[in-house]
């Protein structure tokens, strides 16, 4: 391996894919949504809610409890959520070894497009040790007119970052995710751990993700000639 780049930019989703905050996340969500009267399970939860904003599933959350969420109802599931990632958030297995090792060969082109709230992001990258990796390279869909499964956060950054989206590497972990990069024409690839917050490869490979990978060490590999 000789270190130079195959693609023009890395673009990294957050949750899932650089820190390990899924299970906390639908703990938080699931007892909240129990306290809406909607006994829901925490494989449910996870199934329905992962890789999406919460503020568009408001139709499904009112379906099941009778109770329209609002923006006071959003910020105190924020402000719950918070709290727990503090407190618990881990990075994924082998992520930070595998960034720092891809910011050698992709200096100032590698970025974070979440569709998570910038918050959230902050606190995330803070946490597990990146945030100087990502600092200034930092995308939120909710800062966008339409967030994941639309292409826009993605096509943000690649603007930021001034490379064609084509040409870009997007690392995805959900069908939401995967749909967005390759919307914005990205060679999409797909991280499919052991774990039950995990999606399963065909899962990813049906809405077009290019390649699969199992564990970080890996991704350097495929990044890199």
């Amino acid at each position: 391996m000789d270190s130079s780049p195959k693609y023009a930019a890395v673009l990294f989703d957050c949750d899932g894919v650089l820190v390990d905050s899924e299970r906390l996340t639908n703990t938080v969500l699931g007892e909240m949504l129990n306290e809406l009267g909607w006994q829901i399970s925490r494989k449910e939860c996870i199934s329905r809610f992962v890789g999406k904003m919460l503020r568009d599933e408001a139709d499904v959350i009112e379906k099941h409890t009778g109770v329209r969420i609002d923006a006071e109802w959003l910020s105190h599931f924020r402000e719950r959520r918070n709290v727990a990632l503090e407190a618990s958030l881990e990075a994924i297995p082998g992520i930070a070894e595998a960034v720092r090792d891809l910011d050698a060969a992709y200096p100032g082109l590698l970025a974070c497009a979440s569709s998570a709230d910038r918050p959230k992001i902050n606190l995330q990258l803070q946490k597990i040790g990146l945030f100087d990796v990502f600092d200034g390279r930092i995308f939120s869909g909710m800062e966008l007119p339409h967030s994941k499964p639309a292409p826009d956060v993605y096509l943000a950054a690649a603007a930021a970052l001034g490379v064609d989206p084509t040409e870009t590497a997007v690392i995805e972990d959900s069908p939401t995710g995967v749909t967005a990069g390759v919307a914005a024409g990205a060679h999409v690839l797909g991280f499919c751990p052991d774990s039950p917050v995990h999606q399963r490869p065909e899962a990813l490979e049906v809405v077009g993700a290019h390649e699969i990978f199992t564990a970080m060490d890996q991704l350097p590999g495929l990044l890199i000639r």
